[in-house]
């Protein structure tokens, strides 16, 4: 932040500020005398500007820093599926549930570790006759390798004693029967971001209440957007896209004003494996960054731009140039019909079908 005017200056200082006070509210780190021996991570300031102007500072351990088996074992953490997340709207519109969303204030800081792990004191927020010592995490923090794992942990423990079981087949769908009213309530949840839903609205938002009495949030009233999908509701209609974070991508690919074309790929086209040993760095840094992106988007409401996306990944460890153009070549389609939708009609009466076109892994032998 160097350079900086005097007053922007002083306004970061206070987004840090505000970071450390809420580590020390939910003590996150206990100061201590640093042990003899022991190992410490470092860390970093994160800054960000929110969509409204805020100023937005988190720290963020240096996780790279830390020693499998000693810091660390296991770190995975598993997360809700884009497939249901889909498949929970389409049942609210066939069913006509109400949907409630929320969105958890510094998530990962409710995670407990149970590791032994020291990190130093923040830049420019030493304490005074205390510069020698070192912070003892007592929960997770963003940056840590097993931050997921830890805040997974402490969800499933807090939905059990709210009366959740969550499903085998997706860890981050719970599901719970209301005896009061006599209904069922399905929580989605993904780190941060919530849907609670069910037949009926009082009891929704009763359960949503007792949620945020727990794990401080931010209401976020009748569900609008989940995963940078808006969503919208027209009677018994429910409509989702991604058109916002499509633009973002088409901005960062440098694609705005691309010429628009009418596939996702030419017709005919075959991509060829690279005959070089190794891809230039900056070329597969960029080809992954659209790749990762348009990734994102297919998982999410473009099912139209599957087969391209997916055929173009297998070539991300070693792209060439014409690899790279043929990406590039998704966004130009995507130009051409960049608010494109997904419709669940819950007066279609038709329930959920599914179909399959299989070729056999291009088997035309047998």
């Amino acid at each position: 932040m160097i350079g900086l005017p005097a007053g922007q200056l002083e306004e970061w200082r206070a987004a840090c500020q505000r970071e450390i006070e809420i580590l020390t509210k939910r003590h996150v780190f206990d100061m201590v005398v640093r042990p003899r021996g022991c190992r410490v991570i470092k860390n970093r300031w994160v800054f960000d500007i929110k969509p409204d102007g805020r100023k937005r500072a988190r720290l963020v351990a240096k996780g790279f820093s830390q020693v499998e088996g000693k810091d660390f074992d296991q770190i995975f953490s598993p997360v809700v599926r884009f497939e249901t997340v889909r498949l929970i709207l389409a049942l609210a519109a066939l069913e006509g549930w109400y949907l409630s969303g929320l969105d958890v204030r510094n998530a990962y800081l409710y995670g407990e570790l149970e590791e032994e792990i020291y990190m130093e004191q923040p830049e420019g927020f030493h304490a005074r006759g205390k510069e020698g010592h070192v912070l003892r995490l007592r929960r997770a923090l963003y940056g840590l390798k097993q931050a997921g794992l830890a805040w997974w942990r402490a969800l499933k423990k807090l939905m059990e004693e709210l009366g959740f079981v969550n499903l085998d087949s997706d860890a981050g769908l719970f599901k719970c029967f209301d005896e009061a009213s006599q209904t069922f309530i399905i929580a989605v949840v993904y780190v941060d971001d919530a849907i609670f839903l069910g037949p009926s609205k009082a009891a929704v938002e009763t359960m949503k209440k007792r949620f945020m009495e727990r794990w401080e949030s931010r209401d976020l009233g009748e569900l609008k957007e989940f995963l940078h999908m808006r969503i919208g509701r027209a009677g018994q209609n429910i409509y989702i896209d991604q058109a916002q974070y499509l633009q973002a991508v088409l901005q960062r690919c440098g694609m705005v004003n691309a010429k628009a074309v009418p596939t996702p790929l030419p017709v005919g086209y075959a991509p060829v494996k690279s005959l070089d040993k190794a891809a230039d760095p900056e070329l597969r840094k960029r080809y992954q960054t659209v790749i990762g992106s348009l990734l994102y988007l297919m998982l999410g409401t473009r099912p139209d731009i599957l087969f391209a996306v997916t055929k173009m990944a297998q070539f991300a460890a070693n792209p060439t140039e014409d690899h790279l153009s043929h990406a590039l070549y998704i966004c130009r389609y995507l130009v051409g019909i960049p608010n494109y939708r997904l419709k669940y009609d819950g007066a279609s009466g038709q329930g959920l079908n599914a179909c399959t076109d299989s070729d056999w892994a291009s088997d035309v032998n047998t």
